[in-house]
């Protein structure tokens, strides 16, 4: 390896580290401000913490997509909106509090998750991930593992298991 290949791998290596501590920041940032709303939501209606905000982590890439910002959609609900700002074909909430209500009702709706309701209410994560992807809330190949993945990466399941822990650590990995 030349000089200029191994400044050129260096530089590469140090954008990709920089990257993915700005993406682990963010992911902590979001889970620190909307892991309250999502234990709050699993302590009224038993979804679990983990499976809200990993799919709101998701879809609304940690809160900073377009739609999320513009729209206070963090979870890709199709729908109408009223935003004058962007064109969209996704729904348009008057909060951020709002679009995490209407998921769960969503979830609810849904005959594919009504069980884990009724007959499973401690059901494990990986069980309502693939129970919602089952409805067809996504269609994308792959979501149901990405959204298991960010549970485990981030261990948001810990929000299922402690209701009085509020706080992520974004020294896990």
């Amino acid at each position: 390896m030349n000089l200029k290949q191994l400044k050129s791998f260096v530089l590469l290596l140090a954008l990709a580290t920089f990257g993915i501590s700005k993406v682990s920041a963010q992911s902590a940032a979001y889970v620190d401000k909307y892991s309250p709303i999502a234990k709050e939501m699993m302590e009224e209606h038993g979804v679990p913490a983990s499976v809200i905000l990993a799919i709101a982590m998701h879809e609304s890439g940690n809160g900073g997509s377009r739609v999320a910002k513009n729209l206070n959609n963090h979870f890709g609900v199709k729908g109408k909106n009223n935003s004058t700002v962007i064109r969209s074909a996704y729904k348009g909430y008057r909060s951020v509090l709002d679009s995490y209500d209407d998921f769960v009702g969503i979830v609810k709706r849904k005959k594919t998750t009504q069980s884990l309701f009724e007959k499973h209410p401690g059901e494990k994560y990986e069980a309502w991930v693939k129970a919602i992807a089952r409805s067809g809330y996504s269609t994308s190949k792959g979501w149901t593992a990405k959204v298991i993945a960010t549970i485990k990466r981030y261990h948001l399941d810990m929000f299922d298991n402690d209701s009085k822990q509020n706080k992520f650590s974004s020294t896990k990995k």
